[in-house]
Order: structure tokens, then C-alpha cells, then sequence
């Protein structure tokens, strides 16, 4: 049974990841906009050179080589995952996923999120064969700092609980699209590296274990011996075939969530080696990594007006927009609806099925795991993958539209809500101005 003060340190906990998210979320559209502007102007040459320059990591004949591009997108974006498996492991140890009933709602949504789109971009695309149908994964996802920052800005009045229920879907989607990367878009395995990967691996669990008696509860300390093995983990992941950034999120499954004899309720003073790290990596994600990848991939030559049009009515493009905006909306819902229908299963107290909907349109932001979809289905700088990333922008610049004019007309219900609760001092359900004007 949660109890009230467990219930308000996860709500300071959520509110403090919407305050972080939205100065994130600023920054991913910055940045956005910015490798958008680049690659259709004269600078054009320059941010592409820059992208597909090779970096040489090593010495002698032990040279790492590796693109600029895809150093932010296989290695940058490994600290994103990092944090979203920290996340992940701590909704499923601390938080709304350690009660079933709590979290089914919200957990079948994302099933429903990820499979309508997905369905929807097949049969757009089924007669385009098997090389475009590669991309059906790219609108499955759900950007969590993006949806995030807009349910901060335009929801200040909104309930706990519907952001509650956006972070755990989003959560669960991130593990559906890290799953998806790491099964469908793994080529030519090499056991080797992947033993060297698993040995790090296990290396750098112990290590995270065993920190506080190791450490004394410095979280500095761990991170400096844990880093370079991260690293190594991350670079053995990259050369096995699977994708790099499926290692940052196996390397934080291994970092406990409470310190030991500590309470299920990961805060306060029980607070793990996750939330330290979570507290200290954030705004290198938020402020650094995910910005700098975002930038090196949105970065599409659309070739104009006529480029534009072509690109926005092409098959890949229009499957992505309705799988985001359209199917993301019909999925949530549908799988929200279907699942309380089981007995004892309800929504979330003080959640409505038009907030759902609104939620549901928010969820349709699939930037920064889709762009990356897109990349492993198409090649980063391929036609095909252009043409996605403008379905992508096109369509989570919709949905973000869509959801923030329907959660603003919610907000501003709720606010006016609870403004009259405020009024209403002696609890008799009247406003004290009416109750006053009718005793005089």
C-alpha cells in the first residue's frame, strides 16, 4: 500500500523530470531547426562534411574509426538510453510498474501505441516492397523528453496522475523500441565481441552492486571506475552487430535502485546508485547528447518546395505522419479502453477518456528513437531516409499541435477546477462568494 508521503516524494520526483525535460525539450528543437536550416542553405556542404567526417580513435594498429554522424547517434545516444533504462528500471522497482494494477493501463497503451502505427506504415506501404517496408518501426516511438516538455508547458494545472500515466507509457514505449532495435536491426553477429560485451557487463554490475561499501555512497567515485568499463561495454556492443546503444540500457539494469535494507519507494534517504547517476548524467543528456544527435540527423535537403511536396506526399512519408499522428491516437486509446474492461482494471483516479485522448496525440512525437529508426532501416543519408525524417518532423510537429490545443482546452478545465475548490474554504462545495452574497 503506497502511503501519502511515499505518493508526494514521486510526485516532487515526476515534477523535477518535467522541469529538467522542458529546458531538454527546448534545446532538441533548437537544435532541430538549426540542421534543418543548415542542410537547405549554402552551408549545406559544410554541416554534411561535417557529419560524414571520420574520427580515428586509438594508435598504432588498434584505430577506432568512426563517422562523425554516427558517433552522436551509436555513441552519444548511448547516455539517452542510459537514462531511460535507469528509468526503467526504477518505475519497475520504485515506481508505477511495481503494482500491476497501477500500471497496466498505461502499460497496454504503449502496446497499442507501437503496434497501430506500425500496421498502419505496412499497409501504406505494402506495395513498395521489402527495402521501404524496412522502416515500419520508425513510428512506433515516443520522444520523452519532446512530450514531456510540451505536457510541462502547456499542462501546469493538469492531474499528477496524467503525467504520471504519460511517463510510464513512454517508458514502456522506450523498451519497445529499445527491443525492436536490438532484435531487427542487429546484421552479421559477432560472438566474440558480444562475450567481451557480456564480460564488462558483468564486471561493471558487480562494481555498481557493491558500490557502498566500496565507495562509501560517493557516487563520484563510482562513476570515475564505471565509466571507462561503460565504455568498453559500449565499444565491444558496437563491434558485436547490435546496436551500441542497447548497451547503455543493459548498463543501467545493473545499477541498483535502493540502497540495501532500504524501502521500495527509492527516494529520500534510501535513494540507489540509479538516482545519483540519473541526478548527475541528466543534463549531459538533456543539455548535450540528445541536442548534438539531434542535430547530425534531422538535418534533411528537402531540394525546395517541389522537394517538399514530393517528400510529404511519398508513400514513407504519409506512413509515418498517420502512424504518428493517427495510429498512436487510435492505439493508446483503443488499448486503454479494451483493457478496462476487465474487471477491477479502471483508469487512473481523476484521469478522463478526453484526457487519454489528449495523451494519446502527445504520444505521437516520435523524434529521437524514430529518427534513429529510421537511420538503422534506410542508412543515415540514404533517399529513403530523408524522405522519412520529413514524415517524422512533419508528423510529431502535428501531433505536438494536435495535443497541446486539446491538453490547453483540459488545463484551463482544471485550473478553473481547482480555483473554485481554492474558493470554497468551509469545504460545503459552494464557492464562498456565492455563500457569502446569499447569507447577506
Amino acid at each position: 500500500m503506497t502511503t501519502g508521503a511515499e505518493r508526494y516524494r514521486e510526485s516532487l520526483w515526476i515534477e523535477q523530470i518535467l522541469r529538467k525535460e522542458t529546458v531538454g525539450g527546448i534545446l532538441l528543437l533548437v537544435a532541430t531547426v538549426v540542421a534543418v536550416t543548415l542542410a537547405n542553405t549554402g552551408a549545406a556542404d559544410g554541416y554534411f562534411g561535417l557529419r560524414d567526417t571520420y574520427l580515428s580513435l586509438g594508435f598504432g594498429d588498434a584505430v577506432f574509426r568512426i563517422s562523425v554522424g554516427h558517433l552522436a547517434s551509436d555513441g552519444l545516444l548511448a547516455i539517452f538510453f542510459f537514462l531511460a533504462g535507469l528509468e526503467l528500471k526504477r518505475e519497475f522497482v520504485a515506481g508505477e510498474l511495481r503494482d500491476p494494477r497501477r500500471a497496466v493501463v498505461p502499460v497496454a497503451a504503449a502496446f497499442g501505441g507501437a503496434a497501430v502505427p506500425a500496421v498502419i506504415f505496412t499497409l501504406v506501404n505494402l506495395s513498395q516492397g521489402p527495402e521501404v517496408l524496412r522502416g515500419w518501426a520508425i513510428p512506433l516511438a515516443t520522444d520523452i523528453a519532446f512530450a514531456l516538455a510540451v505536457l510541462a508547458v502547456v499542462g501546469t494545472a493538469l492531474p499528477l496522475a496524467m503525467r504520471t500515466f504519460l511517463l510510464t507509457l513512454a517508458v514502456v514505449d522506450d523498451l519497445i523500441g529499445i527491443t525492436v532495435i536490438a532484435f531487427v536491426y542487429t546484421d552479421d553477429l559477432q560472438p566474440w565481441y558480444l562475450l567481451g560485451a557480456g564480460l564488462g557487463l558483468a564486471l561493471f554490475g558487480l562494481i555498481a552492486q557493491k558500490y557502498q561499501e566500496l565507495f562509501r555512497l560517493r557516487s563520484t567515485a563510482a562513476l570515475a571506475i564505471l565509466a571507462p568499463i561503460g565504455v568498453l561495454v559500449w565499444y565491444f556492443m558496437y563491434s558485436s552487430g547490435v546496436h551500441a546503444t542497447v548497451a547503455g540500457v543493459l548498463l543501467a539494469f545493473t545499477v541498483p535502485v535502493l540502497r540495501r535494507g532500504g524501502a521500495a519507494d527509492g527516494l529520500g534517504g534510501h535513494e540507489g546508485l540509479a538516482e545519483r547517476f540519473e541526478h548527475g548524467l541528466r543534463p549531459v543528456s538533456a543539455g548535450f547528447a540528445v541536442p548534438v544527435f539531434a542535430f547530425f540527423s534531422a538535418g534533411v535537403a528537402v531540394g525546395g518546395i517541389a522537394g517538399l511536396v514530393e517528400a510529404v506526399t511519398s508513400p514513407v512519408s504519409i506512413g509515418i505522419v498517420l502512424g504518428l499522428v493517427v495510429g498512436k491516437t487510435v492505439g493508446i486509446t483503443a488499448a486503454s479502453w479494451l483493457v478496462t474492461r476487465i474487471r477491477g482494471v479502471s483508469l487512473p483516479r481523476g484521469i478522463r477518456w478526453i484526457d487519454v485522448l489528449g495523451l494519446a496525440l502527445l504520444a505521437g512525437m516520435g523524434f529521437t528513437v524514430s529518427l534513429l529508426i529510421s537511420e538503422l532501416s534506410y542508412g543515415q543519408g540514404d533517399a529513403l531516409d530523408d524522405v522519412a525524417k520529413v514524415g517524422i518532423l512533419l508528423g510529431s510537429l502535428l501531433a505536438a499541435l494536435g495535443a497541446g490545443a486539446l491538453l490547453g482546452v483540459r488545463n484551463r478545465h482544471y485550473r478553473r477546477m481547482r480555483d473554485d475548490e481554492e474558493r470554497d474554504s468551509d469545504g460545503d462545495g459552494i464557492p464562498d462568494a456565492f455563500a457569502d452574497s446569499a447569507t447577506a
